[in-house]
């Protein structure tokens, strides 16, 4: 996986432990509702990955890719297969990394990357989430 130079990468413990924070800064209000969520994170989504989620070849081939994926259980599930299949939040390490090499705006945007998925978990969409999105730190509390 290309890197910038000189940009030494997080080491995937510290990376998941950045993913908790962000779990963990939530309000309990939001917290509670994801019980039936699982929260996980891979270096990097790949090509077969990429085309399911409606990326053509020619879009991989240029570099586009993507920050998270929520993956909704299918909608004829039931209670207890929600149980064994949760709600599915991937967060990829490597594209984050990439696109944001200064330490502090990788931080801001693996968070912003854990809440626009938990979002689309409410049933956002990434049209409703645009505002959040295009804003460089919406928490305004990153140190």
């Amino acid at each position: 996986m290309p890197q910038h130079d000189g940009m030494k990468r997080m080491p995937m413990k510290k990376f998941m432990a950045v993913v908790g924070e962000a779990i963990d800064s939530l309000p309990e209000a939001i917290k509670r509702h994801l019980d039936n969520v699982v929260i996980d994170v891979e270096d990097a989504p790949t090509h077969d990955f990429l085309r399911d989620a409606g990326f053509t070849d020619e879009e991989i081939a240029a570099g586009e890719t993507v920050y998270g994926y929520f993956m909704p259980l299918g909608v004829d599930t039931s209670d207890l297969d929600m149980l064994d299949s949760p709600n599915r939040i991937l967060i990829f390490k490597y594209p984050l990394e990439e696109d944001f090499p200064d330490p502090r705006e990788l931080r801001i945007e693996i968070r912003k990357t854990v809440v626009h998925e938990i979002a689309h978990h409410f049933g956002w969409t990434d049209r409703d989430l645009e505002r959040f999105d295009d804003n460089p730190d919406p928490f305004g509390d990153q140190g």
